[in-house]
């Protein structure tokens, strides 16, 4: 018999206040965090990222070698699917000066309490379709038939496939399947109608893509894929799509995970896939929540003080305009933190707890 790990998030939404507190598509942002931490050194910095950030961290670490007095002697960054990242840390003898994931379910689940002490939610950016203008199947493609465009497409001979991610490494992969879930559900009455003619399985196992109309590739090299016509479409984040400078269509709030009102949150709880867990035979049932990505500085970093100055930048107005340019995230700031008094003091203005909502979704 295969041993099935579950992770059941359950949702519940409270009313959120703060004085001079104002809230974007759902989520909190104040204004400016303290002055930069003192401490920092100028030796190697070490950043483990989600894919998405590929582009945005790196200004953000240039920008932090511009601050640094000497500046950074050396920066070393790698950016893959978030569970990588975590398994990395945790059995891969990875030490980060900075971790960051596209699910913040992931840092307390799975780093907290021996490889992390607290996470930061920094940003949000929902789902969204990308896809090749050129291909006559997508004319007039919008946020209400564009999972029909999409089965025309792939299903039209000829026509390159779909890119799908890898569920079980990145959380893109799970969250592309909610949105086509979430779209059959919204638009065409069953949460299957969509998701059957990609995906099969993902109840009891883990989903496997319909390999006549999708193709498994790693997120890193999307865009090359869809510029070069090697894909005609795939579900990524909205930062992805813009910074990348690709053509796509956003969703309904809901659709695409960047929703956290009642009625969301009621949908959400109506679906699950399965992934494999972080042992052999060992499944995972993952259910959606609004895409929200978070940071740590993990507790064996060999350079925190960096980290620390690293995670600053992120939160301050500098960081947010290196997110938010484009429309590319939604900043967080104060960000959210699972734990208080588990932040460096030199964190502690730029935090506050995390919404009660969030509460039954972690450990």
């Amino acid at each position: 018999m295969v041993a099935k790990e579950v992770l059941v998030v359950v949702i519940v939404l409270v009313a959120a206040a703060a004085a001079g507190a104002g809230f974007v598509a759902g989520y909190e942002y104040k204004t400016s965090p303290a002055n930069s931490p003192s401490g920092a050194t100028n030796s190697t910095l070490g950043i483990w990222g989600a894919g998405t950030l590929d582009t945005l961290f790196p200004q953000i670490a240039s920008a932090l070698s511009n601050e640094t007095p000497g500046g950074i002697a050396n920066t070393i960054q790698t950016y893959e699917g978030s569970l990588d990242i975590t398994t990395a840390i945790t059995t891969g003898g990875v030490q980060a000066d900075v971790a960051a994931v596209a699910d913040f379910r992931l840092i307390p689940t799975l780093l907290e309490p021996k490889y992390a002490g607290y996470e930061i939610v920094f940003g949000a950016t929902p789902e969204v379709l990308v896809y090749n203008p050129s291909l006559p199947a997508f004319n007039g493609v919008n946020s209400t038939n564009w999972a029909q465009k999409l089965i025309n497409d792939v299903t039209t001979p000829g026509n390159a496939p779909m890119a799908v991610w890898n569920a079980s490494t990145d959380p893109n992969g799970y969250n592309g399947i909610f949105s086509l879930q979430l779209q059959g559900m919204l638009y065409n009455g069953s949460a299957s109608s969509y998701y059957d003619q990609l995906y099969s399985g993902g109840s009891s196992s883990p989903a496997v893509p319909n390999p006549s109309r999708t193709i498994i590739e790693h997120e890193s090299q999307a865009a090359t894929l869809i510029n070069t016509g090697v894909v005609s479409a795939f579900i990524t984040y909205r930062s992805y799509a813009i910074v990348n400078h690709l053509s796509y269509v956003p969703f309904n709030p809901i659709v695409g995970l960047g929703a956290n009102n009642s009625t969301a949150l009621n949908d959400y709880s109506k679906l699950s896939t399965t992934i494999f867990g972080s042992s052999p035979g060992v499944f995972q049932t993952v259910v959606p929540a609004p895409v929200l990505f978070a940071v740590t500085v993990p507790l064996n970093a060999p350079n925190s003080a960096l980290g620390e100055a690293f995670v600053h930048l992120l939160l301050s107005p500098q960081g947010s305009a290196i997110l938010s340019a484009g429309g590319a995230f939604t900043p967080i700031f104060p960000g959210w933190t699972n734990d208080v008094s588990a932040v460096p003091s030199v964190l502690a203005p730029d935090v506050v707890p995390l919404p009660a909502w969030t509460g039954p979704l972690l450990p």
